[in-house]
């Protein structure tokens, strides 16, 4: 897809999403000032891994352009995305019932789900940094399914359809 301007801008569109509206999506969002409320959720939701992930020019140096596109490709993951911020700013980016983008700001403290199959983006915002924990179910893996119409019959994305 092609976007106009730096996908690092917050480009509100000025109607607020209210989170039943991302609940609906299976978009789960928690503002956990300490790791004490992961630590409660991870144990409730089964997460047995996690690392930290430290996204700016500084820590990734010539690669981070090139990753910071690939994480805005719009694809899905056949696991749950759990993403804990521990500093900094960026967008999730989902989309919603109607196939529309809905921008998702997360800081310091932000929890969030995203669950298998949903189509989604990430970017930093304009500051260049976030460092984030990621929780997993199982060993870590991040394995992206850029959208494309075969992606229509994957099991993770045919089960997203039919809950969500």
């Amino acid at each position: 897809m092609f976007w106009k301007g730096d996908q690092r801008e917050d480009h509100d569109s000025g109607r607020p999403v209210p989170p039943e509206y991302l609940s609906n999506l299976g978009v789960f969002y928690h503002h956990c000032p300490s790791v004490d409320a992961v630590n409660s959720i991870a144990v409730e939701r089964d997460y047995k891994n996690r690392d930290e992930i430290i996204v700016s020019p500084d820590k990734m140096g010539a690669v981070y352009e090139d990753k910071v596109r690939m994480f805005f490709n719009e694809h899905l993951h056949e696991d749950e995305e759990i993403r804990y911020i521990l500093d900094g700013e960026g967008f999730f980016d989902v989309r919603g019932k109607d196939d529309e983008w809905v921008r998702i700001r997360l800081a310091k403290g932000d929890l969030i789900i995203l669950p298998a199959g949903i189509y989604h983006r990430f970017t930093t915002d304009s500051s260049n940094y976030i460092k984030a924990m990621r929780l997993f179910k199982d060993e870590p893996k991040w394995t992206p399914l850029n959208r494309a119409p075969e992606l229509d019959g994957n099991p993770a994305r045919q089960e997203y359809i039919a809950h969500h």
